[in-house]
């Protein structure tokens, strides 16, 4: 049984990322709707971010359940560009187990070229759980006749291989805990194409009754550190109304991957720190020492309609002193005189930072930057910038950009480097 001992993150420095990282669709797209995290790889220098998503134009999209994507960086923190073969796995033929929905990606690499994706499907009745497999991180990807491997198994979160045994973490009796959150389970096979065998009890499972995770959980993915098991969580406080459960980001681990110890400063990146977000949701971590980034689904408090939803991040530091560099504006071209809008760039979290430093570097001309400073993520009041590092007025910042040279300023960057002593 693991111990108290055995947990190597002794202190989590939680700093919120750019948020949000990966927005909807626009108008006629398959990813208009909602996004949802999914599974987060890396690959020699490219950093794979998994979705799911679904359309609202049925003119165009007449089954409107979620398809599977992914985004592309070459920075942990992006930016991100969407992959141009989106979705990377559409819906099953009509009347399958797969005909409605396919969600929850996990992305397993076996070798060179080899590369299984485990996923969800629903086809009216279950969530089942498929696979298939492709030749890079972007697929093409082909199901296996045989699925699905598990006719009703629940979200995917995580699969991973452990001393020759493979391990697949998934959210499951959904519904369980409450309205589409459940408990985390676990299923183990000798090869991955099956047979699986679920384990016969959850491995995670809710706090009681008034916690801040009474409501179970929402999938998530469980990493292998140095022979411990970690996982990084949405626990659900829950609304009767489930969209409007509030999620923050707990932390567990375990020594043998069944019997899991909850973190006592739970929760470790708590969804207040980042408003206006009302939940972070399908968390996929990702270790670069010293930082931990975990990816989540971005739910908003008093979203322009219901059911809004993006990417994020939250960033959890290992050790201090840090410093993490987060972009806020990318454009290949602003014109002279013309000014990026505030709304262009996400809103940098200074609660942690001793000082940040504010960077612009152009491929071309000049630009000038304007600070925006504010003390609810609100309201925002602008102070010319002077040099590029300052100490912190405010708990949140934004940065504009105007074009100063009389030829169009390219290439433009604009990045926060937030120092955490």
């Amino acid at each position: 049984m693991a111990g108290i001992d055995s947990n190597p993150f002794r202190e989590l420095i939680h700093i919120p990322g750019p948020n949000p990282i990966l927005r909807r669709g626009g108008p006629g797209e398959w990813d208009e709707g909602c996004l949802e995290a999914c599974d987060i790889l890396k690959e020699r220098e490219t950093y794979y971010l998994y979705y799911h998503a679904n359309p609202l134009d049925t003119a165009k999209w007449p089954r409107s359940g979620y398809r599977i994507g992914v985004a592309t960086a070459t920075s942990p923190l992006g930016p991100w560009t969407k992959h141009p073969g989106n979705p990377i796995l559409d819906l099953g033929p009509e009347g399958s187990w797969e005909s409605t929905h396919v969600a929850c990606a996990a992305v397993h690499k076996e070798s060179v070229d080899r590369y299984y994706l485990f996923y969800s499907g629903h086809g009216g009745t279950a969530w089942g759980i498929g696979l298939a497999t492709g030749s890079s991180p972007v697929g093409p990807w082909e199901r296996l006749p045989s699925n699905p491997l598990l006719p009703d198994f629940g979200y995917v979160g995580a699969v991973m291989k452990v001393e020759g045994k493979y391990r697949l973490y998934t959210e499951h009796p959904i519904g369980s805990t409450g309205p589409d959150y459940g408990p985390l389970s676990l299923a183990l096979a000798d090869w991955l194409e099956g047979p699986w065998t679920p384990h016969p009890e959850p491995v995670l499972k809710p706090g009681d009754w008034g916690a801040w995770d009474d409501g179970g959980y929402s999938e998530a993915k469980v990493l292998y550190l140095d022979g411990v098991y970690h996982v990084f969580y949405g626990g659900a406080k829950l609304n009767p109304v489930r969209i409007l459960s509030q999620e923050s980001i707990g932390h567990a681990w375990s020594e043998d991957g069944v019997t899991f110890i909850k973190d006592p400063l739970n929760p470790v990146a708590p969804r207040e720190r980042n408003p206006p977000a009302a939940a972070f949701a399908e968390v996929h971590t990702l270790f670069e020492p010293p930082f931990l980034y975990c990816y989540h689904t971005l739910r908003y408090l008093n979203p322009e309609r219901p059911g809004i939803e993006d990417l994020g991040v939250q960033i959890l530091a290992t050790a201090r002193p840090v410093r993490v560099a987060l972009p806020l504006v990318y454009r290949d071209h602003l014109l002279n005189g013309a000014e990026t809008s505030l709304s262009d760039c996400p809103s940098v979290s200074l609660e942690r930072a001793s000082t940040v430093s504010v960077l612009a570097d152009c491929g071309a001309g000049s630009v000038e930057l304007s600070l925006w400073w504010s003390v609810d993520n609100r309201a925002w009041q602008e102070m010319r910038a002077v040099g590029t590092m300052t100490q912190p007025v405010a708990p949140y910042l934004r940065v504009t950009a105007k074009a100063t040279s009389r030829t169009p300023a390219e290439r433009v960057r604009i990045t926060a480097v937030v120092h955490v002593g």
